[in-house]
């Protein structure tokens, strides 16, 4: 299984960036797909996830409003939509997938078996 993140970059505040991450290996369709984040000198914290179908989408409080995760299961794709973004946004994102992930699960990493390498995204102020 590979998961390859891309579309990290350096945007000023308030700009936009989209991520994108492209599965292989995997049934994709039948996966959760996630998205976490990291900055130095914290824990890897959950963004956004988007269940199979789409149908259902969570997200961070930090992020609501302004991010937002879609898929598309023909490319086996998951992206991340992001917008407004500030300085504390600032971290290494990975994408991660996690099959049958129940709902207490779907904002822990523990829910996720295959991760990505994660894409740098840096926001200056």
């Amino acid at each position: 299984v590979q998961l390859q993140a891309s579309g990290g970059g350096l945007v000023q505040a308030g700009g936009s960036l989209r991520l994108s991450c492209a599965a292989s290996g995997l049934t994709f369709g039948s996966y959760t797909m996630g998205w976490f984040r990291q900055a130095p000198g914290k824990e890897r914290e959950f963004v956004a996830a988007i269940r199979w179908s789409g149908g259902s989408t969570y997200y961070a409080d930090a992020v609501k409003g302004r991010f937002t995760i879609s898929r598309d299961n023909a490319k086996n794709t998951v992206a991340l939509q992001m917008n407004s973004l500030k300085p504390d946004d600032t971290a290494v994102y990975y994408c991660a997938a996690g099959q049958g992930v129940i709902i207490t699960n779907i904002r822990s990493r523990s829910g996720y078996r295959y991760w990505g390498q994660g894409t740098q995204v840096t926001v200056s102020s």
